[in-house]
């Protein structure tokens, strides 16, 4: 297979540099009929990699002698890697990726690697500094990332420069129509002059055609590359920061970066573009006149300070408005996720008067920084009026005192271009102005976004083979700002292929277990070891996808049944998945769907039930395969005859697997190798179902409660526990 064998090559180059990237997280575009050299480099840089695809010439690659492993992209879809080369004798020498390491390279001279290879190599070296994928979001990192599109910067600016060359001559055009077309009534200068502005306007039409198009992919690749970042930042993040935050302030937060982009790309842009015309056209305003410049120059100087004296007061006031905004913001996140509540409960009165008490606080605020920010504009616009108006009377005023002064047409042409010069100074002072707003909007997404991250959890780390054996050898851990552990010296083990049932009352300690199972929280001491290797030593991204996890309350995708099974291999065949939904029970329900497979599911998963959703995601847990199997109150939200069929098919479920199944209902946990018993974090006792009936308090009167028809049993115990699925 000739994707594979580029896959091979660029994880053994990677493997030089001491990563070990995994095959299974490459996600393959249906596009690419074999993977491409950027879609490699973006799976090795998830890897914490460094990779980048480029073309050279055979002269650049035999000089690449002291280079480390290169990977070279055939023609034919397959992939080569070059170890070495000897630019005397003219040869590179090429592994094939898909043999032992052991194999000797072989030389390869010119002529041969051009009738297999046409240009195409990916380099690779180890992430060692601090890159845009994880340095803090700063304005020094968004600044950055900016910058890295230089040679758009520099034709934009090489635009830039010779547009503002060229507003210089229409106002000295205009100068001399007045001059000398009227004055003189000369018909040849006239034409003579029209002819320069056609030739100027064209070339000015031509050049501002082409910044506004250099602007604008300038913008959309910023755009595109701080998407791609945020996302793959905020997908970064443990679950527990999620768990604890709310989903609406978060996304707010995240949002604001948006700001910061804009004026990045927007204002910012613009008004550095507008200081080439300041600094071009500036010099002729004083060879104009050197009076009418100073005064210029004083009233764009007043306008500046009026902004940076109003800009403290209005930046409290906007850092308020942005907060008051946020907090609506997530309230109508909430209400929206929340609708089927807010309807079953007729709550709409309730969330309506919270809404408008929340919209009253923005619009509060929004006013009190209008009002304020009026007062330096009024103050502001006598000193702009001056420039735009009062020039042209003290210019008049000088003319007729002093005709050698200023001419009409010098006076003229000042004006045309002072209102040139005066916009980006004004602009400069009004950048001030905008950034406490910026500044407080890039402190709102840092917020979220530089908060510490699982990347190198989930990049890094042993790739063991998994067969399912658990130790738990004096696991201690407690949930941040709690007062007494979750989980207190638990110790015990289960070796592979052991079905493990955990019981317990509410707050236990059961699905903390599972939690630190998945690797949600590490943060624990003791030991917890799978098939005898420490847990946290392990590869995030491999361990969770050697799990199957089945909650309580489980999230199905906008999309297809298919699509919901296949989630976690989205290359598995119809096949795998109507035997993953055979196991789960979930067959029969959806062959009389009308689409069956094809069917849709809707945002919420409101057009199936909660019996059907559940049976979905144990198809979706079961259709990778996974050696250890979650099952954290899976069956909780069955109706009787599915949770018979689910029971039925555990059995066949747990063949060959570990299986840790957390459930109020002890008879689905009869047939279990072995129930452990929990209590206030502790481990109570383990053993199979029948022993703990006769050894166990805990558990023999949990199963009285849940069985009083029964009469088996021993009759002494305590006389009742509150039993609950926690």
């Amino acid at each position: 297979m000739p994707g594979f064998a580029r896959l091979k090559a660029a994880a053994a180059a990677a493997r030089f540099h001491g990563l070990d990237p995994d095959l299974q997280d490459f996600v393959a575009d249906p596009t690419e009929a074999v993977p491409s050299a950027a879609a490699l480099a973006r799976w090795l840089d998830d890897q914490g990699a460094v990779a980048q695809g480029m073309v050279v010439r055979w002269r650049a690659l035999v000089r690449m002698r002291a280079a480390p492993p290169i990977v070279l992209l055939l023609r034919d879809g397959g992939a080569a890697l070059m170890v070495g080369a000897d630019p005397e004798r003219g040869v590179v020498w090429l592994r094939d990726p898909l043999e032992d390491d052991a194999v000797a390279p072989v030389p390869v001279d010119a002529l041969r690697l051009e009738h297999l290879w046409a240009g195409d190599i990916l380099l690779v070296r180890r992430r060692r500094d601090e890159t845009e994928a994880d340095a803090p979001i700063t304005m020094r990192w968004l600044a950055r990332m900016v910058l890295r599109e230089k040679h758009a910067l520099r034709d934009i600016g090489i635009a830039s420069m010779t547009l503002s060359m060229l507003q210089i001559f229409p106002p000295l055009i205009v100068m001399q129509v007045i001059d000398r077309v009227v004055n003189y009534r000369s018909m040849s200068t006239l034409v003579s002059i029209s002819g320069l502005i056609i030739i100027f306007s064209f070339y000015e039409v031509l050049l501002s055609y082409a910044r506004r198009e250099l602007s604008m992919v300038l913008t959309t690749r910023i755009d595109a590359r701080i998407s791609l970042h945020v996302f793959s930042r905020l997908l970064a993040l443990p679950l527990e920061y999620f768990e604890r935050q709310q989903a609406g302030n978060v996304l707010g937060r995240v949002m604001a970066i948006y700001k910061v982009r804009d004026f990045l790309t927007g204002r910012l842009m613009t008004t550095l573009l507008d200081l080439f015309t300041l600094v071009v056209i500036l010099p002729f305003l004083f060879l104009l006149s050197p009076a009418l410049a100073w005064m210029t120059l004083a009233a764009a100087g007043m306008i500046g300070l009026v902004v940076v004296v109003s800009m403290g007061p209005v930046s409290r006031l906007m850092v308020r408005q942005l907060s008051a905004e946020r907090e609506r913001g997530a309230m109508l996140y909430e209400s929206v996720a929340g609708i089927r509540t807010i309807k079953t409960l007729a709550l709409e009165p309730v969330r309506r008067q919270m809404w408008d008490e929340a919209t009253a606080r923005v619009i509060r605020w929004k006013l009190d920084v209008g009002r304020l920010s009026n007062w330096p504009q009024t103050l502001a616009m006598p000193f702009d009026l001056f420039i735009t108006r009062g020039i042209i009377l003290v210019g008049a005023f000088m003319a007729l005192e002093n005709p050698a002064s200023v001419g009409v047409g010098a006076l003229v042409a000042f004006m045309m271009l002072g209102g040139r010069v005066a916009a980006p100074l004004v602009g400069m002072a009004r950048l001030l102005d905008d950034m406490n707003e910026v500044l407080a909007s890039l402190g709102e997404a840092g917020s979220v976004l530089n908060q510490p991250t699982e990347t190198r959890a989930l990049t890094t780390g042993l790739r063991p083979r998994i067969m399912g054996g658990l130790v738990f050898e004096g696991v201690t851990f407690s949930y941040p700002g709690a007062s007494a552990p979750a989980l207190r010296d638990v110790s015990f083990s289960v070796p592979a292929g052991t079905m493990l049932g955990l019981v317990g009352r509410s707050g236990s300690g059961k699905s903390t277990i599972t939690r630190l199972l998945q690797g949600v929280s590490r943060s624990y001491s003791g030991y917890l070891r799978l098939d005898g290797v420490d847990l946290r030593e392990i590869n995030l991204t491999h361990l969770r996808r050697s799990l199957g996890v089945v909650l309580q309350d489980n999230f199905l995708f906008r999309g297809t049944i298919r699509d919901n099974i296949t989630a976690g291999r989205p290359g598995l065949t119809l096949d795998d998945v109507v035997r993953a939904a055979r196991l789960a029970g979930a067959e029969e329900f959806i062959e009389r769907l009308p689409a069956g497979y094809e069917t849709f599911i809707e945002e919420g998963s409101t057009n199936i039930s909660g019996g059907q959703r559940q049976r979905l995601a144990i198809a979706r847990a079961v259709i990778t395969d996974p050696r250890v199997m979650i099952l954290d109150e899976a069956t909780s939200a069955l109706d009787p005859e599915s949770e018979a069929v689910v029971n039925a098919n555990l059995e066949r479920i747990s063949q060959g697997r570990t299986m840790v199944i957390v459930s109020h209902r002890l008879s689905s946990l009869v047939g279990c190798d072995l129930i452990c018993v929990m209590d206030q974090g502790q481990v109570v006792d383990i053993a199979p179902h029948a022993v703990l009936l006769e050894r166990c308090a805990i558990y023999r009167t949990l199963w009285r409660q849940q069985n009083r028809h029964m009469s088996d049993g021993p009759e002494s115990g305590p006389a009742s526990l509150p039993v609950s699925g926690g």
